[in-house]
């Protein structure tokens, strides 16, 4: 169950693992979209599901990142049982080529000069891309203003119309228009540069050192699954990550391929990212409208 839209490149990830995975276990695997609720609906679905290893959850940093701005009939540490980490998927930080921006440095100057000017589009409320500018804000004080869209594909629309100055959509919806010169990239947001676009430095090189916040995929089997059926999946998992053919797919498609957590050291990343967004959820004030 994927708790993303079809056609996206989380599905596509999805589809390319989960099949993969399935050639391994000797079974397919039909990933089932069911978008909603900023994976929410998906998420609730997965977790009513018997727990014997056939009904799991395909899902992104959201996941993380709900329980600190929704009230949830669920919690992701005690309704989940973590498989593994699938993949990291660096921001890119784009603006429109004839804003004057060229580099990160320039943008955090120009944001300083007019407070509360600027604007920052994202692909919903408490996605990563809003997550990601509000912790720009606070590392830097400056103040750009949170614009929301339903999806990439709207935001990225504006910020190539020069309404929209700046936006960090994950970097395969973005890095093609960058380098049609439609977008101008001014850096990644994760701590290592991009495996795809290694020419783009990270926004922590730029200026803003430490700054790491970016979004990923994880697969996800309610609680109570036995577990050798999770050690199985993990299993399937490292061994279709660790392949060279696939990595480069995952590579093209704009995703840094993980795979080699356990299930235990896939908790306790979720757990540190759940602790960072709740942080700064408090810090920043930020409500779900």
């Amino acid at each position: 169950m994927s708790g993303s839209p079809p056609g996206g490149g989380s599905d596509a990830l999805a589809r390319l693992v989960g099949g993969a995975m399935g050639g391994r276990l000797g079974q397919q695997i039909v990933v089932d979209n069911k978008a909603g609720a900023n994976t929410i609906v998906a998420t609730e679905h997965v977790r009513s599901q018997p727990a014997d290893g056939y009904t799991l959850l395909f899902v992104s940093a959201s996941f993380a990142i709900n329980p600190s701005l929704y009230k949830l009939s669920y919690d992701i540490e005690k309704d989940f049982a973590p498989v593994g980490l699938v993949a990291i998927v660096p921001l890119l930080m784009v603006t429109h080529p004839g804003s004057g921006i060229a580099s990160v440095s320039e943008l955090l100057a120009m944001a300083k000069k007019q407070p509360g000017k600027l604007t920052y589009a994202s692909f919903g409320l408490g996605s990563a891309a809003h997550l990601a500018g509000e912790m720009l804000n606070s590392m830097t004080g400056s103040d750009m203003l949170h614009v929301p869209f339903k999806g990439s594909a709207p935001a990225l629309a504006d910020v190539m119309g020069g309404r929209i100055t700046m936006m960090m959509p994950g970097i395969g919806s973005a890095i093609a228009l960058a380098r049609e010169g439609k977008l101008r990239a001014l850096a990644v947001s994760t701590a290592k540069r991009a495996s795809g676009a290694p020419d783009i430095p990270t926004i922590a090189e730029s200026g803003v050192p430490g700054f790491d916040v970016g979004t990923w995929e994880s697969i996800q089997a309610p609680a109570g699954t036995p577990p050798e059926a999770v050690s199985r999946l993990n299993a399937a998992l490292r061994e279709v990550t660790a392949n060279a053919e696939l990595r480069a797919k995952m590579v093209g498609l704009g995703f840094e391929p993980e795979g080699a957590r356990s299930p235990a050291e896939t908790a306790a990343f979720i757990r540190n990212e759940r602790n960072k967004f709740a942080r700064l959820v408090k810090e920043r004030n930020i409500k779900a409208e």
